[in-house]
């Protein structure tokens, strides 16, 4: 796989396994269709469906139908594996790479962990303490793993910062925190950053195509890093096949909602790569709109301003359009720091406030932290397909505006960007 490539330059031996794993997920993504179909029918006899809350209809909609999607790419994977180590297994070349062996099943094993985590939450409605755990422990074969085969956890000082900090910094064990709440964080980032159809499905399509677009132009640039480049596209490739079949379902109209298990499979997929891949700040770059979205959530997510259950957009039926979500509240059930952060965040445009009295006491009405609430409030009534289609475009463009920074700004901060 990774050892298999002469002198650091793609040849033959990497390009034979490539196209192996795009043949497997051109086949994957047919079987993947297929399987949504069939299987969408028994998940509602089982009575695994959930309602469309933007539609008039309000009709009930199979899900969570990311775990179809999730056992297909599992089962490309499993296919694949003998694929990256041919060399070794048919021309009895010496040195079989058991460390690279062991980092890619790994990651399959911590995915795995993570599907079937994601699919309990699904069916047992876990609550937000638990989600936050579930991802630490399905990272714990990650973590292990680069503790035996890398465990490199220094970091280069940008160049403004050396005459304090040195040229590098050994974060020691604070780097594996850093990894497991990069783990904790895609996982979960995805799944508060949801609510219409296709925009989950749609915003980790992006996130994978920016992935495989990263590891090509640095597989043209960099000898040294062919191998973990590689790496990240056997795990991506067949994503953006599956995935790209799951959006067909689940665009505008739905016709299968992915559920968690979708947002938890996806989030941890981005970590495996980001992390065995050796580029997990760059991955970060890529979720500028999740990292937003989890910003603008915070004081709702510790309940610093009252957090409603759903902070779903809200459907006006009678135009077909969504606007923003409201919470309600009286002024003195605030904290000094939640009134404090209701007039910031009114005065940067963030939310919407409307002051009211009623029984002789002032009550609050704020749109809800998010930044599909944001969105709307921003662009007014919006058509759910036209609002899909606004942040997934927002998605690209922080794609892009992550590539400016990672190839052309890091050159103020670092001699040599790799």
């Amino acid at each position: 796989m990774y050892d298999s490539v002469p002198n650091g330059r793609m040849g033959s031996v990497t390009l034979v396994p490539l196209m192996c794993n795009v043949s497997l997920s051109v086949g994957g993504a047919l079987l993947a269709n297929n399987l949504v179909k069939e299987f969408a029918k028994l998940f509602v006899q089982l009575n695994m469906q959930g309602v469309d809350m933007c539609k008039k209809s309000r009709s009930m909609i199979p899900q969570p139908m990311g775990v179809i999607t999730a056992a297909v790419y599992l089962i490309i994977l499993f296919v694949f594996i003998p694929a990256p180590f041919y060399r070794w297994i048919y021309d009895s070349e010496p040195m079989f790479p058991y460390h690279r062996f062991v980092e890619f099943l790994s990651g399959v094993l911590s995915i795995c962990c993570m599907v079937f985590l994601g699919f309990a939450d699904d069916v047992l409605n876990l609550r937000w303490r638990h989600k936050l755990l579930l991802p630490s422990i399905a990272t714990l074969p990650l973590l292990m793993v680069y503790a035996v085969n890398s465990n490199s956890t220094s970091v280069v000082v940008p160049i403004q910062l050396r005459s304090l900090l040195g040229p590098v910094v050994n974060l020691g064990i604070l780097y594996y925190v850093y990894i497991g709440m990069l783990a904790v964080f895609c996982t979960n980032a995805i799944n508060i950053y949801a609510g219409i159809n296709g925009l989950e499905v749609g915003q980790s399509l992006v996130i994978a195509l920016s992935i495989a677009v990263f590891n090509f132009i640095q597989l043209m640039r960099l000898e040294s890093e062919v191998s973990f480049h590689l790496f990240s596209l056997y795990f991506t490739v067949p994503y953006v096949f599956t995935t790209a079949v799951l959006l067909r379902w689940n665009w505008y109209p739905a016709k299968v909602f992915v559920g968690d298990t979708f947002c938890y499979f996806s989030g941890m997929l981005f970590a495996v790569v980001g992390i065995l891949g050796h580029f997990s700040k760059t991955l970060l770059l890529l979720f500028i709109p999740q990292v937003a979205n989890f910003l603008l959530s915070l004081p709702q997510l510790f309940h610093i301003i009252p957090c409603p259950r759903h902070r779903l957009p809200k459907y006006d039926p009678s135009k077909d359009r969504l606007t923003y979500s409201v919470t309600r509240f009286k002024a003195r059930d605030l904290s000094q720091l939640g009134s404090r952060i209701v007039g910031w965040f009114q005065k940067l445009g963030l939310i919407a406030v409307k002051e009211e009295v009623e029984d002789g006491e002032q009550v609050l009405e704020c749109s809800n932290f998010t930044l599909i609430n944001l969105a709307l409030k921003l662009f007014g009534p919006t058509h759910e397909e036209a609002l899909a289609l606004i942040l997934i475009s927002l998605q690209v463009v922080c794609s892009l505006l992550a590539f400016f920074l990672r190839f052309y700004l890091a050159k103020f901060f670092f001699h040599v960007v790799e």
